[in-house]
């Protein structure tokens, strides 16, 4: 791992424009191709004529097989989707079609980790130390190519966590998580780079995200995204991860789930189901090459003390379903 804090003092301009579109008048935005839809009372931005426009997070399959021919649906074809209230009516679970990300998880702070997790959150879960005085947080970047939500970027900085009602024995349970493929965390933050994707994230996950913009490009040896300052514009974190040549076609299930505290102050979790078509690991620490300049997020990383890398996952296909939030008292036996 590379750190540093060199200042970039240009920013994306292409980035910058679609994340501030959501902000022009009415007809400047039919004009970029999108239309305004409501969403919980917030006027949302979306792609006009998109799958979210057109099927508000339940299109049918045959209408996916159509448009993306190359996707393969038969994992989707054994899911079934659920009308649910979360804050606006939508389905659970979300359906995400075509994605790739990176991931790379570092050692930090224990101390500052555990002050980070709200008390009511901290009594169900703890940070996993791994040796005294060190937890772990989980950066990850995410393209969605293709899914109920169109496309997007996000960034997830995760604290990486016992499961709920579970024993927090450290490097046991990391252990235990890795094995099972069934890793928990808390979302310490979520930016994101659609207006679409940041209301359904904070009205119906409570989810810390906020719009800015993310870049994601390659070349031949890495994936670089770029994310940038949502207050001066400027990039504030580069996370580049390489291409890994040894990568894996054996189809793997990995689930990701995370509690947290819901707008009724009442505590929930949630989580994700990926199905990872091609995806490859490494502990080598010249997998990744992380900038952190001076903005909110870089500042916030920092406090962290970020130590050493554990372990990189490149992961270029693949799918993944997410559920909506249900109350933390349903999965755990002392409630």
């Amino acid at each position: 791992m590379k750190i540093s804090s060199i200042a970039v003092m240009a920013g994306i301009l292409m980035n910058t424009a679609s994340v501030f579109a959501w902000a022009a008048n009415p007809a400047e935005i039919k004009e970029a191709g999108f239309t305004m839809i409501d969403i919980a009372g917030h006027e949302v931005p979306v792609a006009a004529g998109g799958l979210y426009d057109r099927f508000r997070s339940n299109p049918p399959l045959s209408a996916i097989e159509s448009e993306a021919p190359g996707v393969d649906l038969s994992w989707f074809r054994g899911l079934k989707k659920t009308k649910v209230d979360i804050g606006f009516e939508s389905y659970s679970p979300n359906f995400y079609y075509k994605n790739n990300r990176i991931t790379a998880v570092f050692t930090a702070d224990l101390e500052r980790l555990r002050a980070l997790i709200p008390a009511e959150v901290l009594d169900k879960v703890q940070p996993l130390q791994v040796w005294p005085g060190r937890g772990l947080v989980a950066l990850t970047a995410y393209a969605y190519e293709y899914c109920d939500n169109d496309s997007y970027n996000e960034i997830a900085l995760s604290i990486v966590t016992n499961e709920p009602g579970s024993s927090n024995l450290g490097p046991i349970s990391l252990f235990g998580q890795s094995m099972s493929k069934d890793f928990w965390g808390y979302v310490l933050k979520l930016p994101v780079n659609t207006e679409l994707a940041r209301v359904r994230g904070v009205v119906g996950y409570n989810l810390p995200k906020w719009l800015t913009g993310i870049d994601r490009r390659d070349n031949d040896t890495s994936v670089i995204f770029e994310i940038v300052d949502h207050e001066t514009g400027k990039v504030d974190v580069v996370f580049e991860g390489r291409k890994l040549g040894d990568t894996s076609d054996e189809i793997e299930l990995v689930t990701n789930g995370f509690t947290n505290v819901g707008h009724d102050g009442a505590l929930t979790y949630g989580y994700a189901v990926s199905r990872q078509l091609s995806h490859a690991t490494s502990t080598s620490a010249d997998s990744v090459n992380l900038t952190l300049n001076e903005g909110s997020l870089a500042t916030f990383m920092k406090s962290l003390k970020l130590g050493r890398m554990v372990k990189y996952e490149y992961v270029p296909q693949f799918q993944s379903a997410l559920y909506a939030p249900e109350p933390l008292k349903s999965i755990l036996a002392t409630e």
